[in-house]
């Protein structure tokens, strides 16, 4: 079997368990500087579908790309940790605000610019807008099958991949051919941990940008050691039209976010007679929680 190129979709996300009242920003987009941040947890999942393909099938290489503001970069620090060959970071001004329409725009015209590739996986979707729309839209956009929910690869071919799909009602047996797209569901495998010797060798990784505060030492370290620079992509490096990036293609715009916490203010204890149920089915039905 051929070694494959993997590329693997990962956001940074705003840790939605601390929604706060200055979460949102008066133009309806999420104030990032205002929220804790983790590694969107269904794309740890598709980090290791990729990493585990990367085991199966020696050679194989797997790139990590994120679009974000500059502290996305510890998404690709990351993936160095656990084991991917290379990072790419889309960062620029401009694609702030993006909604899902024109972050898969601006993803696809990244991928473009790698070219070569055989498979991309990503998460089902990302907690802080739960759309599941992203990962779809870039198979469209580069006219590529696509696989939805895979919980695990049973089968990697020369021309094909088999996966398992984990349906509402059960599983589905599905196969495409390269180049394809994967979004994984999170009843696959969970991530590895980080491996200690990928922690030395990247830990001083840096973009660009961030070699801008001017630290000579790892400036130093930058010089003797090339691979610990992060590519680092703008608007103008990925051929992006700026009508179709950030708010001005983002035709999706949020009203407000909200932290809702249930909490048992009442309850009622019922008995297993028709009633019983008869009565409760009828509260349901009238409070629109079923029906």
């Amino acid at each position: 079997m051929r070694p494959l190129k993997i590329v693997v979709l990962a956001k940074q996300v705003p840790d939605t368990r601390h929604v706060g009242p200055d979460a949102m920003k008066p133009d309806g987009t999420v104030n990032r500087g205002k929220l804790s941040t983790v590694f969107n947890p269904d794309d740890l999942h598709a980090l290791e579908l990729a990493l585990n393909i990367k085991d199966r099938i020696p050679g194989t290489h797997v790139t990590i790309l994120t679009m974000g503001p500059q502290k996305a970069a510890d998404i690709i620090r990351e993936g160095y940790y656990r084991g991917v060959d290379d990072g790419i970071m889309i960062s620029d001004r401009r694609f702030g605000g993006a909604d899902t329409l024109a972050t898969s725009y601006t993803i696809v015209q990244a991928i473009k610019k790698i070219a070569d590739y055989d498979l991309i996986v990503g998460g089902r979707q990302a907690i802080d807008g739960d759309t599941a729309q992203v990962g779809p839209q870039c198979a469209d956009k580069l006219n590529i099958p696509q696989v939805t929910y895979v919980e695990e690869v049973l089968e990697i071919n020369e021309d094909k991949i088999i996966a398992r799909r984990r349906l509402e009602n059960g599983v589905e047996i599905v196969s495409a051919p390269y180049p394809c797209l994967m979004t994984v569901h999170g009843s696959s495998q969970e991530c590895r941990s980080r491996h200690a010797k990928n922690v030395m060798k990247y830990k001083y990784a840096r973009t660009n940008t961030e070699m801008r505060k001017g630290d000579p030492v790892l400036e130093e370290l930058h010089k003797k050691r090339p691979y610990l620079v992060i590519p680092e992509w703008s608007v103008e490096d990925i051929e992006a039209d700026e009508t179709k990036i950030g708010l001005a293609g983002s035709p999706t715009k949020v009203k407000s976010v909200s932290s809702i916490v249930l909490t048992a203010n009442e309850s009622k204890v019922l008995t297993d007679s028709d009633s019983d149920i008869e009565g409760m089915i009828k509260e349901l039905i009238k409070h629109h929680t079923i029906g």
